[in-house]
């Protein structure tokens, strides 16, 4: 006889007529589930059981936050007492081994003094807490301040002031040495100052980058594209500031076809039959931009994408930059070498160099 299954909670009835045998490779539920093991047993620590061992341990790591307020303010010091000379290598060295001293023991002192107090004060032993939603009923709302005081007494973040305050300092002080260093990078000058003005001045002949040979204008050909220098910047040679004044000077020169381009009125005579020449230095970061698209006129940065249109005064038609690259106005001499009219009539380089402070 079949049997009727009493505990349906609908009322309907399941026939079964002798028990269902289930394999362990298809069983839902298996029937050989571990036991909850439950957590492991709390070890007590020396500082647990020993109130002098805690102290002890409270000093030391007092001393390792203070070991990293010395090594911050160290690495501050050691920057303006061993300078970088120019053309001086052992003072490059020193500067950069004691800064390199100072940074790792601002560092360490927090990271090992931080590693420490978890380790020797807090308590470890491990909770299991359910999740809830997202915001829970007033009373778990209740129980996590609860568990959030227990915690900081635990921590003694709070009743160990000395112990804290250091950890603050520390962490308050170490980020000066970057702050230092950071700041010190800049030219002592307003950057948009020195970019505004370049090697580039009227009658400069256009040269060949790197040989340095003067470029005539029927030389350039249609499509054609070239990496310019100054003339003049052969005669700095390859010491004073030549690398400054190459980075700011250099021109990325293409020759379109005259009704190609799409002039402004007050630019129309900065080309020549077509040659435009434009800053290679990306708007954006920095970056030089030196891939030329013959057939649409584009320029790309290789760094961020950035994309001008040469045909349009390399306006900016895609990426970050903020802002067209800077022309330079050309033209030809008497012996029909390219020059330049002028320097550029704005900075070169980053847009936000150009920014007021």
């Amino acid at each position: 006889m079949a049997e009727h299954h009493d505990s349906a909670a609908d009322g309907s009835a399941v026939e079964l007529s002798e028990p269902r045998t289930v394999t362990s490779g298809t069983a839902v539920i298996s029937a050989d589930r571990f036991e909850n093991p439950g957590l492991p047993v709390d070890h007590q620590r020396v500082t647990d059981l020993d109130p002098a061992q805690e102290r002890k341990a409270e000093r030391r790591i007092i001393w390792l936050f203070w070991l990293s307020l010395i090594g911050s303010v160290f690495a501050i010091a050691a920057y303006f007492i061993w300078p970088i000379e120019p053309g001086n290598m052992t003072s490059t060295r020193m500067n950069n081994l004691m800064l390199g001293i100072g940074i790792t023991l601002g560092l360490f002192g927090i990271g090992l003094g931080a590693v420490n107090w978890a380790k020797s004060l807090m308590h470890g032993h491990e909770e299991v807490e359910p999740r809830h939603d997202t915001r829970g009923t007033e009373a778990t709302r209740a129980r996590a301040v609860e568990i959030f005081q227990q915690a900081n007494a635990e921590s003694g973040f709070t009743r160990r002031r000395l112990l804290r305050n250091s950890l603050i300092g520390a962490l308050v002080v170490a980020p000066l040495p970057a702050v230092v260093l950071f700041r010190d990078l800049a030219p002592a000058d307003e950057p948009h100052e020195l970019l505004r003005h370049t090697m580039w001045e009227k009658g400069t002949r256009l040269a060949l980058d790197p040989s340095g040979a003067p470029i005539k204008a029927s030389d350039v050909t249609v499509g054609s594209v070239f990496h310019v220098i100054p003339e003049s910047l052969a005669k700095l040679g390859h010491g004073d500031g030549y690398l400054e004044e190459k980075a700011k000077a250099v021109v990325l020169m293409m020759r379109l076809r005259p009704e190609e381009l799409n002039e402004a009125e007050d630019r129309k005579d900065w080309s020549y039959d077509g040659i435009v020449a434009y800053s290679k230095i990306c708007t954006h970061v920095g970056c030089p931009v030196a891939l030329y698209e013959q057939q649409t006129h584009h320029l790309l940065c290789p760094c961020h994408q950035s994309e001008f249109d040469v045909a349009n005064h390399c306006e900016v038609i895609f990426g970050p930059a903020a802002r067209p690259l800077p022309q330079l106005p050309i033209t030809v001499d008497a012996e029909g070498y390219l020059v330049a009219q002028s320097d550029f009539h704005e900075p070169v380089g980053p847009s936000f160099w150009e920014r007021e402070r």
